[in-house]
């Protein structure tokens, strides 16, 4: 299921988003504390243009399952957004599909590489991928950003997977940087040396808790270009250690040491609205609460982090989709868990990051030693316990 091959150059790199699976606990204990800064936190957010639907929702009861895209903009033109001397490409290069369970006690986010070649729909029409003057008759999936915004990017998943989305939002550098301030930093293991001397050019050390601040850890969630000790530069591997921090992060804001100081909540939820644009059914503070509240009794072991199947194009370097990514036969199934609003099954959380133990970050709860892997099995075995290691190893995480 890993992306691997070569992978096509691209200096634009944007940020996992920790947005929605954040903002999920922010409430639990905070809701009056909200209030009060209601009108100013309603300032703050943008309503984006609404979803033109290409597939159907299914209602089950007096709840239903809510299916929310959250995606990181790749924009400098903003306040802390100047982060290097690249343009930047006002895009989405990551883009992180959160699923709620209808009974709100499951929500698995799945990610979705920005190098993934898939139909075009209409606002996407004039964007295909075109590589050796080769018509590919596809496109790019981070291309739906720069055609119509985040409402093209749900609808192009719509039409290629046939899952509703109820929502989007979106969140730039600077918001991103905010909110990791606003809650002291987020710890996280690291295995061995990481560096990405082609593009970030820095350098992070190993160590069981190396503790990120918000510029250090926006260097961390851009990591792409890292090799050795069976890393191979590609998307994938960033893609894991984003959802490693984004479970950190979640972790971190579920802890005491957050929940019981209210300055750090007000910090985070002003930089976390003042760098979000919304779906119009998710554009006000009173919306975005009501949403957290319903998560409130959601156990936060039962968060966890995917990426979709799928692998580089197994083809030569001149055929037109090499560098690129297609998906595999299990999506189709991931996909249909998604519709069907079941758990994920084995299969498919194998190698999965919860937020209740994120591999790579340390628990809040219970010290970075309490981290462990999905893929291990129950009895704990040395044997299991090492290719939990080696699985971890190559996408430069802690099991």
């Amino acid at each position: 299921m890993s992306t691997t091959g070569p992978m096509a150059p691209h200096h634009r790199r944007t940020v996992a988003v920790v947005i929605l699976s954040t903002l999920l606990v922010l409430a639990v204990a905070t809701g009056s504390l909200v209030a009060i800064f209601y009108k100013h936190l309603d300032a703050n957010l943008r309503a984006g243009d609404e979803i033109k639907h290409q597939a159907h929702k299914l209602q089950r009861g007096p709840k239903t399952p809510l299916n929310i895209l959250v995606m990181g903009l790749d924009t400098r033109d903003c306040p802390g957004c100047h982060i290097d001397n690249e343009p930047g490409g006002d895009g989405s290069d990551t883009t992180i599909l959160l699923h709620i369970s209808a009974d709100r006690q499951t929500v698995y986010g799945v990610s979705i590489p920005r190098d993934l070649l898939v139909k075009p729909t209409e606002c996407t029409a004039d964007h295909h991928y075109i590589a050796h003057g080769v018509d590919t008759g596809q496109v790019m999936w981070n291309a739906a950003y720069t055609a119509g915004g985040p409402d093209c990017t749900a609808e192009q998943l719509e039409k290629n997977f046939g899952v509703y989305v109820d929502g989007y939002i979106t969140i730039n550098f600077g918001g991103f940087k905010g909110m990791v301030d606003a809650i002291g930093g987020v710890n996280m293991c690291i295995p061995f040396e990481l560096s990405d001397p082609t593009y970030e050019k820095y350098t992070f050390e190993p160590g069981d808790s190396v503790h990120l601040n918000g510029t250090t850890a926006l260097k961390y969630v851009r990591l792409r270009h890292v090799y050795g000790h069976g890393m191979d530069g590609s998307d994938t591997g960033r893609m894991k250690r984003q959802q490693a921090f984004i479970s950190a992060m979640v972790n971190k804001v579920r802890s005491a040491g957050t929940l019981t100081e209210p300055y750090k909540l007000v910090g985070f939820a002003n930089a976390l609205t003042g760098s979000m644009t919304a779906s119009p059914e998710l554009a006000s503070v009173s919306k975005l609460v009501d949403l957290a509240r319903q998560l409130r009794h959601t156990d936060i072991s039962n968060i966890r982090f995917v990426t979709i199947p799928s692998a580089a194009y197994d083809v030569p370097q001149s055929d037109p989709r090499w560098g690129r990514v297609k998906l595999l036969p299990a999506a189709k199934k991931l996909w249909r868990h998604v519709t069907d609003d079941e758990p994920l099954s084995r299969s498919l959380s194998e190698g999965s990051i919860s937020a209740g133990t994120p591999t790579g970050g340390s628990s809040a709860s219970a010290g970075p030693s309490s981290s462990s892997s999905p893929s291990a099995s129950p009895t704990g075995t040395a044997s299991s316990d090492d290719e939990a290691a080696k699985e971890a190893a190559k996408y430069g995480l802690c099991a």
